[in-house]
């Protein structure tokens, strides 16, 4: 298990903040996670990136603001041209989003023509959906493009429990895939819509917030390792316990 190490970095003009949380060797792959609808919400993430950095994958992860009159669209643009520039190869990337950001992710793996040619190496989509357009994002909904879904791997994180994006859409989605001969494995958790990305609702805060310890934990501890498996880890090697 390796150890990871934060830093906190502006990477747009108007001061847009992501988390790097960096693994320790330096060939690691990289994994860009983008956050759901809530703004600014990258510390939601933190358990999860911090888990995935240790199971040994570099995390960037950005705020964004789905709130904003753009949607956020054009900060998680910039977030994969800051992203493109780290890496040594844009080609190894792994694109990893929750709730919306999953739909974005998941559109912007699979549009048909990708800006400069683009595309992670892999994708994975977690408690979101994908029978909706990303109208600010100009692309249609995952679902729609299937049928012509370029050739790379597609991975799929969904809670049983969620009753913000209900898991039958994301069946739903495995099916249509495996409709057109693209397989698409479905983890399925037994947690709600936050406990997918290892984090726990607030009322007190009225927000999510990461978590530590539990179930919301130990179910998110599995979205860690299919993240960490799409990025080619070897997980008998790399063990984070629960």
């Amino acid at each position: 298990m390796s150890t990871a190490v934060m830093d906190t970095v502006r990477y747009t003009s108007d001061g847009q903040l992501l988390d790097i949380h960096r693994a320790t060797a330096p060939d690691a792959p990289t994994v860009l996670l983008w956050h759901g609808r809530g703004p600014a919400e990258r510390d939601v993430l933190g358990a999860l990136a911090a888990t995935v950095a240790r199971l040994g994958a570099t995390v960037i992860v950005p705020d964004w603001h789905p709130d904003a009159p753009d949607g956020g669209r054009p900060q998680l643009a910039a977030s994969l041209r800051f992203t493109w520039d780290f890496v040594p190869d844009p080609a190894k990337i792994i694109l990893v989003g929750w709730s919306l950001g999953g739909r974005a992710a998941m559109a912007t793996a699979l549009q048909p023509n990708p800006p400069e040619g683009w595309r992670p190496a892999a994708v994975v989509g977690v408690a979101a959906r994908y029978n909706q357009p990303e109208p600010l994002l100009a692309l249609p909904s995952p679902m729609a493009v299937c049928a012509t879904a370029p050739p790379l791997p597609i991975h799929l994180v969904h809670g049983t429990a969620d009753r913000v994006c209900d898991f039958a859409n994301a069946r739903e989605f495995q099916s249509v895939l495996a409709s057109h001969g693209r397989r698409a494995p479905l983890t399925e958790l037994t947690t709600d819509h936050s406990g997918a990305v290892m984090a726990e609702y607030s009322a007190d805060l009225g927000r999510c917030r990461p978590a530590h310890s539990g179930s919301s934990y130990r179910e998110g501890l599995r979205t860690a390792h299919v993240i960490a498996e799409a990025a080619g880890l070897d997980m008998e090697k790399a063990q984070v316990s629960g």
